[in-house]
């Protein structure tokens, strides 16, 4: 059994009387449809360990509360019978149906079938979410168990048959072709819905054929143009054919003219160049014997020419020496000048070394002069020890002013940090000013423009005018206080009509007077025209003995944090009654600014300004005395070097006198003996001298042999002039019969040039002219060629005219070439395979249309009728609800069979008109009672062997609930009718039943017995013992 209690599920029919007795009898068994339930079973299943259940053969009430599992027993039948878990709607897997901590649930179903039943048995696991399938407790598959349901006409997933819990909204939002295959299905024929479906794969099919018959026809048509065109391309295309043949056989006589022209040319201009080289060889023999004397010629002019050129290398080779020579006289004249420059450098050495004798000895005497005058070093020391003493004194007092000055501006900085706090806190208030300011002006602008006026014209006033009360009060214990403007009165100091100790057990711990501050005359006015030094606050304490507090302190007016209480007397009767209303939220006074700390700041900020300012004077006062004090420190310091300056020079004089004294003997050890450096240079000159005459001697002797060398080369010049002027008579003789001779030679070059290229060119004629004639290089024109290249022109210039003229008709068809006869040729060969295509795809299109035809008739004449049949019940159905109904066969286009659909329009109102049932435009309630009597229709042409309808009364009112109870009863409980289930929570009191029905109870409860000791019998027994025992 499960945790939260145990379960089980009774079940009973009524009679007449209303008495409970057993569903079913040893003695009449009643009769079940084929195919419908007789009995189910569940174990681990949801919210059940085991139950089973055995509904009756007609309708079947399942009744429960909320929670017992009544939608248990829809899922089990929709499981147990194929269905899939997301038809149900509640989970997507199988193994979610399992009880919680269970690894195997059971469902088992029995249908009633003849001659035996067929019990389908389906085991669920957990672990791998897996089905297992029994066909009378024999294993079978899916596929079996599915064929089985089949043949029983059992569709658990049309809604018209079954119609879960959580899919009682979708029915209305089938659209009118889902519903139309639903009833079909649930209550057609069985080839109703076949011929549907039939019908529309004929029309597609058929609209496929129409429109591939359609598409290849415009094709065929396109072809047919398309040939015509072609036609007319053919035709030109013969024409430039002709052309074209006539060019060929152009093209191929003409190299065969060009090889003849060029073959003429070449015997002319081999016979000129045999007579050219005749020429050539007679002009050769008569130049040979010139030729041999400018031979000789040149052969001695080379030899005077050599001669030349060995004595210019001899000039040049003296010429050479000569140079040497100058060069090494020219060095001598400069040896010479270094010794004189040298003696210079010696004389001017001598000279500086007397000078700077002269310059040390001068600068000895004036540093001894200046040693002389200077006092001794030990009479300063005691004018140095009185400088020391006074800056010793000096520093101190420098020091104390140095502190003095660091306490002072520490004490400034503390004042201008209390301050920088005092002004803070000033602005804060001033702040807390404005935004009451501000406040005042967004709610009574008239008042602020007031107020501006008052504080630009006090002077105007003889008093003291007060502004406005919510900027003058300061409300301490932030009360939910208003104020409004209003002058002064001379009643601030009045005394309460009691002292508040004798208030303190009521909960009172002031008066209104002592907890806000305001300028004496406000507050005087406040006494006065509301009494509020008269007027207790109190607490909680107050407020929760309020009754008592009015009885027993006569006070008139009393205060809490959160209301306000006025009691008054009647004057006729002498009654007390007292009124209370709740504080609103202050709005003026929530922002105080407390008027003596303002003043106390601005006090301590003047004092504070003061006390800067006497801080400044005094810092000024030790500032010029440390200046003077520093000015003072700088001239000590002065006097100080000084002195130290005047102990040290006389050192410093003692050593430099010293210094230039060792410099003095080192200067005087270095003379130079002039005399001595002149006879080294005069000695130096004379050698140089001799060396310089040997030199030029030397150079007069290379100088005579240079001219005589001169002289022979100029005879060999003259020689080699005569020379070559006979050479070059002799040249010019041999020139003048060499032209004659090289223009012989170039004519024949040319001659034999032109005879070698034409040639060549009449053999790559030759080869170019049977190339095009497709012929071999020993083959001969055939007589074809021979007979056709008679009839055309014999020369270029007229076969190129022809030609050219050929071309230019050729090129007026333009476009043309074999591939158009091809198309032309391929073109009439698909014209003729797609006719005869179209006319067999004719054939199928025609048979298609007298198949739907046929089809048609067979389906929808009953199609019409059922819904006719449907229509009839679905209007009297709603006829007897004072409503009206109708149900037809929605039709868009005769010929779209997958447009075709059931239309149900309601109405509910007599104000209103026929609507279609649409998930919009009707209420819930509106829409389950469509969908119900919608049912009910159907159920009377029972097709299907049972319907389950799962708590569809839900958004009924109690009338309509009431009213459709009463159709499904009459409709459920007919002979011959199909098994109904119909799933509530409730029920109204006092319906109508039927010895037919059967009602199935489901109850949870810790207390419940288990389902194996249930016992309908011995419990109606007892309840009709205990109804006799009450009678008695």
């Amino acid at each position: 059994m499960a945790a939260a209690g145990k379960w089980s599920l009774g079940a009973c029919q009524l009679d007449d009387g209303g008495s409970q007795r057993a569903v079913r009898s040893s003695a009449a068994r009643p009769q079940f449809v084929e195919g419908s339930i007789v009995r189910v079973l569940m174990e681990n299943f949801l919210t059940y360990d085991t139950c089973e259940v055995r509904p009756g053969p007609n309708l079947n009430m399942i009744v429960g509360a909320n929670g017992t599992g009544k939608s248990s027993i829809v899922c089990a039948i929709c499981l147990g019978l194929a269905g899939k878990p997301s038809f149900i709607g509640r989970a997507d897997k199988v193994g979610l149906f399992v009880k919680q901590g269970c690894l195997k649930g059971v469902v088992e179903v029995e249908l009633a079938k003849t001659p035996d039943n067929i019990i389908i048995t389906r085991e669920i696991q957990v672990v791998n979410n897996t089905s297992t399938w029994f066909i009378n407790r024999k294993p079978t598959t899916l596929k079996t168990v599915e064929e089985q349901i089949a043949a029983l006409n059992i569709q658990v997933d049309n809604l018209c048959q079954f119609l879960p819990q959580d899919r009682v909204g979708e029915f209305a939002k089938l659209s009118k072709i889902e519903l139309l295959e639903a009833t079909e299905k649930s209550v057609g024929p069985p080839e109703m819905y076949q011929f549907h479906c039939e019908l529309k794969n004929f029309r597609e099919k058929e609209r496929e054929l129409e429109n591939l018959f359609r598409d290849k026809t415009n094709s065929l048509e396109k072809m047919r143009q398309r040939v015509e065109r072609y036609k007319q391309d053919v035709e030109r295309y013969h024409e430039r054919k002709r052309h074209l043949d006539l060019i060929e056989m152009l093209e191929r006589k003409r190299p065969w003219v060009e090889y003849e022209n060029v073959r003429q040319q070449h015997e002319e201009v081999k016979q000129s160049r045999d007579q050219a080289k005749e020429e050539l060889k007679n002009l050769k023999e008569m130049q040979f014997p010139v030729k041999k004397k400018i031979q000789e010629t040149e052969e001695y002019f080379k030899n005077l020419d050599m001669k030349i050129r060995d004595k210019a290398a001899e000039i040049k080779d003296i010429s050479q020496k000569c140079k040497q020579k100058q060069d090494a006289l020219e060095m001598k004249d400069k040896q010479v000048e270094e010794v004189h420059q040298a003696l210079r450098m010696k004389k001017d050495e001598e000279m500086d070394r007397q000078v700077k004798i002269h310059n040390t000895q001068k600068m000895i005497e004036e540093w001894k002069n200046e040693l002389s005058t200077m006092a001794v070093s030990a009479d300063l020391q005691p004018q140095t020890d009185a400088v020391n003493n006074e800056l010793k004194k000096l520093q101190e007092e420098r020091a104390n002013i140095d502190s003095d000055i660091s306490d002072l501006t520490a004490e400034k900085m503390n004042q201008k940090r209390e301050e920088k706090r005092i002004t803070d806190r000033l602005g804060q208030l001033n702040n807390i000013m404005n935004m009451k300011e501000e406040n005042l002006k967004g709610k009574f602008r008239d008042t602020h423009s007031a107020l501006t006026w008052l504080r630009n014209n006090k002077d105007k006033f003889k008093k003291k005018v007060c502004e406005p009360m919510m900027l003058e009060m300061r409300d301490h214990q932030k009360l939910r206080v208003n104020a409004v403007c209003a002058p002064a009165e001379s009643c601030a100091e009045s005394l309460p009509s009691r002292p508040i100790e004798e208030l303190h057990r009521y909960g009172f711990f002031s008066y209104l007077r002592e907890l806000f501050d305001a300028p004496h005359p406000v507050m005087s006015y406040l006494c006065s025209q509301y009494h509020v030094h008269d007027v207790p606050v109190g607490t909680e304490k107050t407020r929760n003995m309020i009754e008592r507090v009015i009885q027993e302190t006569k006070l008139r007016q009393i205060y809490t944090a959160e209301e306000k209480y006025i009691v008054k007397v009647s004057a006729y009767t002498n009654l007390t009654f007292s009124t209370n209303t709740s504080l609103r939220e202050a709005q003026f006074l929530t922002s105080s600014v407390d008027t003596d700390e303002r003043r106390q700041l601005e006090n301590e900020q003047r004092d504070i300004n003061n006390t800067l300012k006497s801080l400044d004077m005094h810092l000024t006062t030790l500032f010029e005395r440390q200046k003077h004090l520093e000015h003072r420190d700088n001239e000590l310091r002065q006097q100080k070097k000084e002195l130290l300056e005047r102990g040290n020079r006389r050192r410093q004089l003692e050593s430099k006198i010293g210094v230039k004294y060792d410099s003095l003997r080192q200067l005087e050890e270095d003379a130079i003996s002039l005399e001595d450096e002149y006879q080294q240079a005069n000695v130096k000159i004379k050698e140089i001298n001799t060396q310089k005459a040997r030199l030029v001697t030397e150079l007069m002797h290379h100088i005579k042999n240079c001219i005589s060398l001169n002289i022979l080369k100029a005879d060999l010049v003259l020689q080699s002039t005569t020379v070559a002027a006979e050479k070059n008579r002799l040249e010019s003789e041999c020139n003048e019969g060499s032209v004659q001779l090289r223009a012989a030679e170039q004519r024949f070059c040319e001659l034999d040039e032109r005879k070698r290229l034409l040639t060549e060119n009449c053999k790559e004629l030759l080869k170019k002219a049977q190339q095009v004639c497709k012929l071999s290089p020993d083959q001969r024109l055939p007589k074809e060629f021979q007979t056709a290249f008679q009839a055309l022109p014999t020369t270029l210039e007229e076969i190129d005219a022809f030609l050219n003229e050929e071309k230019t008709r050729a090129s007026c068809f333009t476009g043309l070439n074999a591939s158009v006869v091809e198309e032309y040729n391929k073109q009439i060969e698909e014209i003729q395979q797609l006719t005869e295509y179209l006319e067999e795809k004719k054939k199928e299109l025609d048979n298609y249309k007298q198949n739907i035809s046929q089809v048609k008739e067979r389906w929808l004449n009953p199609l019409k009728k059922l819904i006719e049949q449907i229509n009839g019940k679905f209007s009297n159905f709603f006829s007897s609800m004072q409503c009206v109904g109708e149900v037809d066969l929605h039709v868009e286009n005769e010929e779209e069979y997958d447009k075709y659909g059931i239309r149900i329009r309601v109405k509910f109102h007599r104000s209103t008109e026929l609507r279609e049932l649409t998930p919009y435009h009707q209420s819930g309630g509106e829409k389950s009672v469509s969908t119900m009597l919608y049912l009910m229709a159907l159920q009377e042409l029972n097709r299907c062997p049972f319907r389950v309808v799962d708590e569809i009364n839900q958004g009924m009112d109690p009338m309509n609930e009431r009213r459709v109870f009463e159709m499904v009863v009459k409709t459920a409980c007919k002979e011959s009718t199909s098994q109904y289930f119909f799933i509530t929570p409730k029920l109204l009191q006092n319906l109508t039943y039927n010895d037919k029905m059967t009602v199935l109870f489901v109850y949870n409860g810790p207390f419940m017995l288990e389902a194996n000791k249930w016992n309908l019998k011995s419990f109606c027994r007892r309840r009709r013992r205990l109804g006799r025992m009450d009678e008695q």
